[in-house]
């Protein structure tokens, strides 16, 4: 994906190093934020989510059978400026991070709620 095998190994370890020696004590932040989403999810009808599984930055849950597949809350959320992925067919993604304020996953919650409840 990186292209050139190992080559650029040391530039991606160093991106981690800085990660680690820079925004090592706010990650408890993201993973506050992404629990904030998870519990919003997680009583909707159609939303497949155990949240003891929760337990970083990444928020995965599944869209039941009767519940629209992931690739439409995907392109839904997305017209709405939410960006998740689709981890499979029925299975959504969503990772907060540096860059994603407390405010910002509120309101990425709420939208990706209304995505998931309009079907």
């Amino acid at each position: 994906m990186f292209g050139g095998a190992m080559r650029q190994s040391g530039i991606l370890a160093a991106a981690g190093l800085y990660a680690l020696e820079h925004n090592l004590s706010r990650f408890v932040e993201d993973h506050v934020n992404a629990r904030l989403i998870a519990e919003r999810l997680a009583g909707l009808p159609g939303v497949e989510l155990d949240l003891a599984t929760v337990q970083s930055n990444i928020v995965i849950f599944r869209m039941g059978p009767e519940a629209a597949d992931a690739a439409a809350i995907v392109a839904r959320a997305q017209a709405a400026g939410v960006l998740v992925s689709a981890f499979g067919a029925r299975t959504v993604r969503a990772v907060t991070h540096l860059d994603v304020s407390r405010e910002q996953c509120r309101r990425a919650a709420k939208l990706l709620a209304e995505v998931i409840r309009t079907g």
